[in-house]
Formats: structure tokens, C-alpha cells, sequence
């Protein structure tokens, strides 16, 4: 299989369960639970009366990811962020939770965005200036820039629960000499396991048909 260069995750209601622009403090209380079999870590954290827990197909891809299984012939696949945030403490709150919640025991999702770019902040989560709420007009140009990675090399899930970030990403971010865009799926019941795979292979057929190498 081919994998993508860049697989770019939507935060709320797609990594994970909650929407921060609702959650009503920085996290601080830990839970702790099984991470899918590879021991036990922090699979939860606390805002107020609220748990934030990643999605079953984020914490498995997460943990593939963490594991080079997405590594090829064709170079090694990184992961980033791109969340429309709806005000400042929502970011606050969710690189808070980013910073606290664990792909595997003592090593978070932050740590596994930063092993992935030599410590340097790519993510672009938010929508104030210069981003926007439009992921096709800020988001994604950014991350082209910020990481080197083509469109049409990357992934992208979201739940488009408000609004179809995917058809915008996918149509209006394409390479002109390729005329091809991001790949991305929609998950509007949150990343399971099922919606991850699907990504994959959908990237995978894309890469194929195209004969891109």
C-alpha cells in the first residue's frame, strides 16, 4: 500500500469526542484506562464535568504512526493538525489536551507531533488571523508551507459536522501542474477504526490511478 506524506487530523469531534469551544476549563484531572492493549496511560482528561478522549481510529493510527507502520518506499508519512478552533481558550484548552492525553504509556500526542518535525510547531489550529475559519484558504496553505508536502501527497480527516471542510480542502487545494488535490474523508460520528482504514485505502487508490510516485 501507499501511504500518504502527510495525514492532517481535525481536532473536535473528529481526534477526539468533545468540541472545546464548549468545554469549560483547561483540562488538569488525568484518567487513566487501557491504550488498545499497549498498556496502561492517560486515556482521558478532565475539563470541568467533562472527559476529552481520543477516538478508536486515532488512537490506532496514532499508535501505528508511532510504530512507522506507515513508512514505505515512497518516504515516511508525518501527521499534523488542522482545527478551526472557534476562540483563543479553545486552543488553549486543546493543546492542553494534546499535551496530556497518550498514544502509549508516557508519550503523548504532542510528543509524536514533535518527533515528527524535529520539535517545530506545524499544526495551525484556530481561526484567528492569519487563520481563518476557511481550512482551504489558511489552514492547509500554511501547512504546505510550514511542512514542504505537496496537496496531493496528503490525507485529511474531518467531521464537517459544521460545514464540509473536506469538499473545500479537496477542491480548493490542488497542485497546478497535477490538477490533484488533498485526499480526506469525512467523519461525522468521530475517527473510528473503519473511517481511518477507508482513508488509507482511498489515499492509496488515489495515488495509483494518478501514477504518482
Amino acid at each position: 500500500m501507499n501511504y500518504p506524506e502527510l495525514i492532517v487530523f481535525d481536532l473536535d469531534a473528529c481526534l477526539w469526542d468533545q468540541e472545546m469551544y464548549a468545554m469549560p476549563a483547561l483540562p488538569s484531572k488525568k484518567v487513566y484506562g487501557d491504550l488498545n492493549g499497549k498498556g496502561e496511560g492517560v486515556t482521558g482528561v478532565m475539563s470541568g464535568r467533562h472527559k476529552i478522549s481520543l477516538h478508536k481510529g486515532s488512537l490506532i493510527g496514532l499508535q501505528n504512526h508511532y510504530e512507522n507502520a506507515y513508512d514505505g518506499p515512497n518516504g515516511k508519512t508525518k501527521i499534523a493538525l488542522a482545527s478551526s478552533a472557534d476562540t483563543p481558550f479553545a486552543e488553549e484548552i486543546g493543546r492542553a489536551a494534546l499535551k496530556m492525553l497518550e498514544v502509549v504509556p508516557g508519550y503523548t500526542v504532542w510528543d509524536l507531533l514533535m518527533r515528527d518535525w524535529d520539535g517545530k510547531d506545524v499544526n495551525q489550529i484556530g481561526r484567528q488571523p492569519p487563520l481563518s475559519s476557511n481550512k482551504a484558504k489558511s489552514h492547509f496553505p500554511f501547512l504546505k508551507r510550514e511542512t514542504g508536502v505537496r496537496f496531493d501527497r496528503m490525507l485529511f480527516f474531518d467531521d464537517c459536522n459544521w460545514g464540509d471542510h473536506c469538499a473545500a480542502v479537496s477542491s480548493g487545494c490542488k497542485e497546478q501542474d497535477s490538477d490533484l488535490g488533498v485526499v480526506s474523508v469525512r467523519t461525522p460520528y468521530g475517527l473510528g477504526e473503519r473511517e481511518f482504514n477507508q482513508g488509507l485505502e482511498k489515499y492509496d487508490k488515489h495515488f495509483k490511478e494518478n501514477n504518482l510516485s
